[in-house]
């Protein structure tokens, strides 16, 4: 299902990026749950792609496998959603669910962006941001993951999912 792509880093700093061919919304929800197995705790996935790419499905695999049972809805109205669960051995998990889209202003993505990462750390909650791109500067220190998919003609022929870990260094956000 996955394999770091053959192509060298640009640079140094740069990361290996994994790949994922993801048939369908089971596919991506899948990725999402793999997700939560390799990121740790308190990470920061940013979550980059249009319109129906797959972003919130991939954050209902996530909640999936951090043990949340409520259902995941996109945020794009409330902008943020907070979510609590455990592991079936009885950890407990957390989630911070943000969507950008609708906040155009980057200075107001932004404020919105710290103020839901300090409350994700407080908690050790994984923060997923879907539309990063709002934000005036992408943060460092987080994972991406790029969603598009694999036929634009034909939405029904899947999607491709790209990770790239973060680059090591100092974090600056917005």
């Amino acid at each position: 299902m996955s394999h770091i792509d053959a192509q060298a880093p640009s640079s140094p700093e740069a990361a290996p990026r994994l790949s994922w061919q993801l048939a369908d919304p089971a596919a991506t929800a899948g990725l999402g749950a793999a997700l939560a197995d390799l990121l740790p705790v308190g990470a920061t996935l940013l979550l980059r792609g249009d319109l129906g790419a797959g972003k919130t499905c991939l954050v209902q695999g996530l909640a999936a496998a951090l043990g949340i049972s409520e259902p995941i809805t996109s945020p794009t109205f409330a902008l943020a959603q907070h979510y609590a669960g455990q592991t079936t051995d009885g950890r407990p998990t957390a989630l911070v669910h943000l969507d950008l889209y609708r906040l155009e202003d980057p200075a107001s993505a932004d404020e919105l962006f710290a103020q839901e990462e300090e409350e994700a750390q407080a908690l050790g909650a994984l923060l997923a941001v879907e539309w990063p791109e709002r934000l005036s500067v992408l943060p460092a220190g987080c994972w991406t993951l790029e969603l598009a998919l694999s036929d634009p003609l034909d939405p029904e022929a899947g999607r491709v999912g790209r990770l790239t870990p973060p680059r090591s260094g100092p974090r600056s956000g917005p």
